[in-house]
């Protein structure tokens, strides 16, 4: 496994950053797609559901063919910038590829249906099942959901049918 976009306990951005626009001008060459890319280095705020420390923002005449069916190209073409780097695990959620704010907005849409859903299941009693979805959106409802004292969460069900399920403590 190769460690040389960590120094220790901190995620290398510059370097990180320079592999990534290697990288995306790659794909975007060899595709074809018709995008433009700005990749920016950032520091999350402590308490960030997802640390993102390198952001590459998409957007051109392709655009909407990265977002249809829940931005699954998307979420493909970060896939692939995470492998090509072979980021160490701890350290996939701290890049972030966007378009449209499209990431950025389902993540806080996540953030808070898990805290909505938290809440209800604290006063209530009643568990709450999600819907399945992708192992990084779980992860999201998982970290919103314990800042709610009183609930646990627990991913259920197999492969592309997992689910998060909010259980009252006790």
């Amino acid at each position: 496994m190769s460690h040389r976009f960590s120094q220790g306990d901190r995620l290398d951005r510059a370097a990180v950053a320079a592999e990534l626009e290697r990288f995306l001008k790659l794909v975007l060459r060899t595709t074809g797609l018709r995008l433009r890319f700005q990749i920016r280095q950032m520091d999350p705020p402590p308490d960030a559901v997802e640390p993102v420390e390198v952001l590459a923002t998409l957007w051109g005449p392709d655009q909407a063919l990265l977002l249809e069916r829940g931005g699954q190209l998307l979420a493909a073409l970060e896939h692939l910038a995470v492998r090509w780097l072979r980021l160490e695990p701890r350290f996939c959620d701290h890049l972030r590829l966007d378009a449209a704010a499209y990431r950025t907005l389902r993540v806080e849409e996540l953030r808070q249906a898990a805290q909505t859903a938290a809440e209800r299941v604290r006063q209530t009693r009643q568990p709450f099942r999600f819907q399945p979805m992708p192992a990084r959106e779980r992860r999201i409802i998982h970290l919103a959901a314990q800042s709610v004292a009183g609930v646990r969460t627990v991913s259920e069900g197999e492969g592309d049918q997992r689910q998060v399920v909010i259980y009252p403590d006790g």
